[in-house]
């Protein structure tokens, strides 16, 4: 049975690429690529006349068949526009048809933007939760931060330049004042990685234009620092109720006091209602 490869191109310095990923591109008789214009400069730069077929988010519904049967004939490699396909980029749905079909899935592993960022973040890198870009709307965005604000394990998100400063002040507001590092165009000229807490990296940021692609590699909570006991807040709950208060305001006052999650604390509010 043939095999789908899913190899790793630069996020930015083109000497990046690993020898196996251009013997392999230049192997197989078809690539899957997400822009055929942007991934034809790299073949050409490493002079591959390899023959591409678009393969991204608008168009994946249309192209998975075609690029099944392709595969029912020989090997086919699948890249992104940058890093490693299917980590935030298209492929899941083709990753998982082939392999239903019974074909051989083989990595061909290199660069990834979340992986270099925590690699050079400063913080913990034993145990991390991966969670690709922050909703766009603010309540969306601090919802989505609250599920995993009491989470030990060191957070990477993703963030375009226009959006920065905005998701690191719901980031301080629902997490508190953590240590972030925001890595900036990584192996690319003007790469910059900037380490310090949420405020700090709030005021840098303000004072200069935002541009390129970003990484954000947050502080995981710390153990159970500040953070109070169930029986303290089921007390606190029942004060709360005393007071009039309605569950989804009660659960959001209640979590920012106990320094636990808004859901964590919900729940525990339905339990006793019960």
């Amino acid at each position: 049975m043939t095999t789908l490869y899913l190899v790793a191109t630069p996020i930015g310095n083109l000497e990046d690429i690993s020898a196996r990923a251009l013997r392999v591109l230049r192997e197989v008789p078809l690539i899957a690529a997400e822009d055929t214009r942007h991934s034809g400069k790299l073949l050409a730069h490493f002079g591959i006349p390899t023959k591409m077929t678009s393969y991204h988010d608008h168009n994946k519904g249309l192209k998975l068949e075609p690029i099944l049967e392709a595969l029912q004939k020989h090997d086919v490699a699948l890249i992104s526009d940058a890093g490693t396909p299917t980590i935030n980029d298209p492929g899941y749905e083709l990753v998982n048809a082939a392999l239903a079909a019974g074909h051989t899935v083989s990595p061909i592993p290199g660069p990834s933007a979340p992986i270099a960022a925590l690699t050079v973040s400063g913080l913990p890198t034993d145990a991390f939760l991966y969670l690709g870009y922050l909703p766009r709307k603010q309540g969306e965005r601090r919802a989505y931060v609250e599920q995993v604000a009491s989470l030990p394990y060191t957070l990477i998100f993703l963030e375009t330049p226009h959006r920065l400063l905005n998701a690191l002040s719901d980031l301080q507001k629902i997490l508190g004042d953590r240590n972030i590092a925001v890595a900036r165009e990584l192996t690319k000229l003007f790469e910059e990685i900037y380490r310090g807490p949420l405020s700090a990296a709030h005021a840098h940021f303000s004072a200069q234009p935002q541009r390129g692609e970003l990484t954000l590699v947050v502080a995981g909570a710390p153990p159970n620092v500040g953070r109070w006991t169930e029986d303290r807040v089921c007390a606190e709950i029942q004060a709360r109720f005393a007071n009039g208060e309605s569950p989804s305001q009660l659960s959001k006052e209640a979590a920012k006091d106990a320094g636990w999650g808004k859901k964590e604390v919900y729940s525990l509010v339905m339990e006793m209602r019960k």
